[in-house]
């Protein structure tokens, strides 16, 4: 949806994954790993983003241990401009287009096994440090999870962490205190299906 009104995947996948990581200095060979997309079209559209003034270049002398540094040799990293004036517009409109998808998402995911339990956390709340960016308890197809886990990735531009156990599974890991669970259990989440009562 939104590449139609940017006019580019690629730029539409540079914008979030910019929003997601607005204090980090990002060097291109990264940024095209983590969107997942050619070099040449990932600085064809850190060039426009800069002209556009959303998106800064940042120049870094790299750290050695144990030898001196070349004289003249910095690497060229990007960061979101924190002055570009629209940027809680730009911020809100991507944050809302993943709500979007997140809503079909969901649809999705409850049409390839019985959902006991469903969670967005995570790079959907744009929060990095979660354990997982969607949860699952109950039964599912582990081939179409994984297609349609896929195909969202394409169309949101980040990589989705996501952890399915069973019912059975759930009730041990709980009783036994697990740390991994109780962590997604304590995490801020959107939760979609919570039917954890008939476990």
């Amino acid at each position: 949806m939104l590449e139609h009104l940017f006019g580019s995947r690629t730029r539409v996948k540079l914008l979030g994954l910019f929003l997601r990581h607005s204090n980090e200095p990002l060097f291109v060979r990264e940024i095209t790993r983590r969107i997942n997309t050619q070099i040449n079209a990932v600085r064809r559209e850190l060039s426009n983003l800069m002209k556009l003034g959303f998106i800064i270049e940042v120049e870094e002398e790299p750290a050695t241990k144990g030898a001196r540094k070349t004289a003249g040799l910095k690497k060229k990293y990007y960061k979101v401009n924190p002055s570009f004036k629209l940027y809680e517009e730009i911020s809100a409109l991507i944050t809302r287009s993943q709500v979007l998808l997140e809503g079909r998402l969901d649809s999705e995911i409850l049409r390839i096994g019985d959902i006991r339990y469903l969670a967005f956390l995570g790079a959907f709340l744009n929060k990095s440090k979660a354990p997982v960016d969607l949860f699952i308890i109950g039964t599912v197809d582990a081939a179409a999870l994984k297609k349609l886990v896929a195909e969202s990735e394409k169309s949101l531009g980040f990589e989705i962490n996501f952890s399915v156990m069973s019912p059975e599974e759930y009730r041990y890991r709980k009783d036994m205190t697990d740390k991994f669970l109780y962590a997604i259990l304590e995490s801020n989440k959107n939760v979609v299906i919570d039917r954890l009562s008939e476990i």
